[in-house]
């Protein structure tokens, strides 16, 4: 490593984990005085970004967008690695620590194609291949069809335009990074919730690494990290997996978590609610909302989830 390098981040080549590395190095540089010259952001190819006419779910799941991140930070090539949370699993390897949370960005999904979901034409194609944009879709509009969008920003948008689907989601976060915010239409986190960690971006480190650890530390925002890892506790809780249709949404106020979740079966015909409020870090009473929702979820959703109620 030069000398004049303080710190190599590692990140995959799409324009969206472009951007959201460009973001971490902006604020290291801004919370240490260094310029943009001392961070080097380093590329790898994700395995994920290399195969995109199946469903992650049948291809490996969240580790085809962490996995080569995760070599190259356990051999020393880089110091750590830039994500988007949503993307990465639960269960992480040992010796990778997630050492920052930035400040997370809008939690909502955005829908183009139509000004609405009641909007939508009836049996409208839907293009997406996440299982809870999927599932939660069927639970409001039963009457639409479900085809497979996999690819970066850039990809969905034209397959849309292609006219391979009707209509799509994206999450808004991303569309603001790449600043395409006036693209479609929001929809009301409230009532459509979002993937759980959604709209955060994580860095993670070699456990061992006490310097990075100490250098990310400067960023790390403790309000997003406090919503993000519950979200993930409870996700872990569940057994969730790359096809567990989860949707989250947790709001903070007066340090208090008040975390909100739906699990839905595959086609969207049953939805299981629940909502606990806890202190930031209140794993058992996460677990708990967590054996509340199997216990009262049917067979089609708990066969999707791998913990027992």
């Amino acid at each position: 490593m030069s000398d004049k390098i303080k710190l190599r981040l590692g990140t995959r080549q799409s324009p969206l984990a472009l951007a959201q590395a460009e973001e971490a190095r902006d604020r290291l540089c801004n919370a240490h005085g260094w310029s943009k010259g001392e961070v080097e952001l380093v590329k790898v190819i994700a395995s994920g970004d290399k195969i995109l006419d199946r469903p992650l779910a049948e291809i490996g799941g969240k580790a085809l967008w962490t996995r080569e991140l995760d070599i190259w930070l356990s051999e020393g090539r880089i110091d750590a690695a830039v994500h988007s949370m949503k993307d990465v699993e639960t269960l992480r390897p040992a010796g990778i620590t997630i050492a920052a949370i930035l400040p997370r960005a809008d939690v909502r999904d955005v829908l183009i194609g139509a000004l609405s979901l009641d909007a939508i034409p009836k049996g409208a194609r839907v293009g997406t291949s996440a299982p809870r944009r999927a599932a939660q879709m069927l639970h409001y509009r039963p009457d639409c069809r479900i085809v497979g969008f996999r690819g970066n920003v850039a990809t969905r948008l034209g397959k849309l335009e292609a006219g391979e689907a009707d209509v799509t989601l994206l999450a808004a976060a991303g569309l603001q990074r790449l600043g395409e915010q006036n693209i479609g239409n929001p929809l009301d986190a409230g009532s459509w919730l979002p993937a759980p960690a959604q709209g955060a971006i994580g860095i993670e480190c070699r456990s061992e690494d006490s310097e990075t650890l100490r250098l990310l530390s400067a960023i790390d925002h403790s309000e997003s990290r406090g919503s993000v890892m519950s979200e993930r506790a409870l996700l872990a809780a569940l057994g969730g997996t790359c096809h567990s249709p989860i949707a989250v949404l947790t709001t903070v106020r007066d340090e208090q978590l008040t975390i909100r979740a739906s699990l839905f079966c595959s086609d969207g015909s049953e939805r299981v609610d629940g909502t606990i409020t806890c202190a930031s870090g209140d794993t058992e009473a996460i677990r708990e909302l967590a054996r509340d929702l199997l216990e009262r979820s049917g067979p089609a959703v708990r066969e999707l989830f791998t913990a027992q109620p």
